[in-house]
């Protein structure tokens, strides 16, 4: 169990004079400016950790594509466009998203097993760069909208290698139980067919094997076994382009757990495997440049004990981080105040007010002596955790705040309840007199 230690050398989030700081902002005053509970970005974060992807890779062709899914907040996705980065989307929405930050659409790549045909068309409209194409009905329904275009789409086939990523069962993606990708036995034959198809045009091959991988290994299995099909389309006379190799690396939730691989080790790895296959590489990092980037701050409401737990409960709730409740994940917990390295750590069931027994953040979480009104911080939790929360139990959107050295700017606010119900309508026959005849029982 942590006692809350920060990451040795550069760190966004650290104590400063024993106060939590984000940068070179104080945590309290971006609560008391926007309240609890708020995520917080830190924008240095955000660019070296891109950095690191571009430099490790400078010596491949290739193209660093954020994954929205991740976290799609147009702040951080303009702050990505200003510095080179490209964008990986599994929806429409998210292409608009990247557009209206002011991406290249050349940059884009739209992934996912059910783009539909709205989706299809305004993103061939737009001009991206490719689409990841899952499944031979997508591939006839891309050619169809592109043929009432009178246009040209640009493919790539994702294949599943069907490699075990050893990562959670929820995140994994590159098993042939998954529902992602064509079969590795396929794929020659799927690629016959595009080559077929007038109005398609195969430039590459795309695999994804999961999230949070924290081994290079997989990575390995995966990438010989694509590089062996790239050889074997060769062999046919075909031209292969580009590789998607996915995601980049884990990152380290818990820090007792150990350390992810180095992005400049994955990138050695690529450089090992395929880069002797004169291919243009797209990588699809997510978790590993947001996460580390962003902190969720939460407020205690009260400190409840019982005959044998000690419960901390805070103003935020699995609505707000939804991954302890849906992966069992770990984030690390730290308090703004620094505590004493003298103080006795206790034992606490880390919860939140909603009624359901599954919002709960930690159990036997060793943490200081807490009292209500304390604020707190959960570490790593840039990446899926705005991006997946909810208005569960009527709760507001949490807000978003990004900070750049001394600056700090709030990027989404908090809606009140009036503008919630505002989105909501009452049914005209619902709004007559209950006593009327011809209402309806």
């Amino acid at each position: 169990m942590t006692r809350g230690k920060m990451d040795p050398g550069p760190n966004p989030f650290c104590y400063r004079d024993g106060i939590l700081t984000c940068e070179d902002v104080a945590a309290d005053v971006i609560a008391e400016a926007v309240g609890t509970p708020c995520y917080i970005y830190a924008g240095n974060e955000i660019t070296r950790n891109l950095k690191a992807y571009q430099d490790a890779f400078r010596d491949l062709p290739h193209l660093v594509c954020y994954a929205l899914k991740a976290n799609p907040s147009l702040a951080i996705l303009s702050h990505l466009v200003r510095r080179g980065a490209g964008f990986d989307a599994v929806s429409g929405g998210e292409i608009a998203k990247a557009l209206a930050a002011g991406a290249d659409p050349a940059r884009i790549v739209f992934a996912g097993v059910g783009k539909t045909g709205e989706e299809m068309h305004a993103a061939l409209v737009a001009g991206i760069r490719q689409f990841n194409v899952e499944s031979v009905p997508e591939l006839k329904a891309l050619d169809d909208i592109a043929c009432s275009l009178g246009m040209v789409a640009p493919v790539a086939l994702r294949v599943n290698p069907d490699v075990r990523a050893q990562t959670h069962r929820k995140i994994t993606t590159g098993m042939a139980e998954n529902k992602f990708g064509i079969d590795f036995a396929n794929i020659l034959e799927v690629w016959r067919m595009a080559g077929e198809m007038a109005h398609i045009r195969t430039q590459g091959l795309a695999l994804h094997i999961g999230s949070q991988i924290l081994s290079l290994e997989p990575y390995r299995a995966a990438f010989n076994r694509t590089a062996e099909l790239v050889s074997n389309l060769r062999k046919q006379g075909e031209t292969v382009e580009s590789l998607d190799i996915g995601g980049g690396i884990g990152i380290a939730y818990q820090h007792e757990a150990g350390l992810p691989p180095a992005i400049a080790d994955f990138a050695r790895l690529v450089g090992e495997t395929l880069g002797d296959l004169d291919c243009e590489l797209i990588i699809e990092p997510g978790r590993s440049m947001i996460g580390p980037a962003g902190i969720l701050i939460a407020t205690v409401l009260y400190v409840k004990e019982t005959a044998d737990r000690r419960f901390l409960i805070l103003d935020a709730a699995l609505n707000d981080l939804l991954r302890p409740a849906m992966y069992d994940a770990w984030h690390d917990l730290i308090p703004f105040r620094e505590a004493d390295p003298e103080s006795r750590w206790t034992p606490h069931d880390v919860v939140g007010p909603i009624c359901e027994s599954s919002d709960t953040f930690a159990r036997d979480r060793l943490l200081p002596s807490l009292s209500a009104g304390d604020r707190v911080a959960f570490l790593h939790a840039g990446a899926y955790g705005a991006s997946m929360a909810s208005e569960y139990n009527c709760r507001p959107l949490v807000p978003e705040v990004m900070v750049s050295g001394d600056r700090f700017s709030q990027i989404r606010s908090r809606p009140t309840i009036e503008d919630m119900i505002k989105r909501e309508s009452i049914p005209d026959w619902l709004s007559q007199d209950p006593d009327d005849p011809n209402e309806e029982p």
